[in-house]
């Protein structure tokens, strides 16, 4: 049983195809268990001076600080700015693919 030159186009533009949604969510936590972990490794290692190139996040981040609150802070805007980059990351890919595969 063979597949028409057709049906063979629409199987491989839907596997080829990333889904923009999951990839908002694992870039998403991703990125905001990154900024947390960051931020909570800075907190429990101490010190003189803690976190003085991670609080530049602040720019960014409104709320972000060096502290414990913060870091959720930090998870947050982290899970929301990794979700659009994967999103668009995801649209970016799908825009390529169609041009290649249409």
């Amino acid at each position: 049983m063979s597949a028409s030159v057709q049906e063979q186009a629409i199987i491989r533009r839907a596997v080829v195809r990333m889904r923009a949604r999951i990839m908002s969510v694992v870039f998403g936590v991703a990125a905001g268990l990154g900024v947390w972990l960051a931020t909570a490794w800075l907190l429990v290692r101490g010190g003189s001076n803690v976190g003085e190139h991670l609080i530049l996040l602040r720019n960014y981040m409104p709320g972000f600080a060096i502290s414990w609150p913060g870091s959720f802070v930090g998870l947050f805007w982290g899970a929301v700015f990794g979700a659009a980059i994967g999103w668009l990351f995801a649209w970016i890919y799908n825009q390529v693919v169609e041009r290649r595969v249409a």
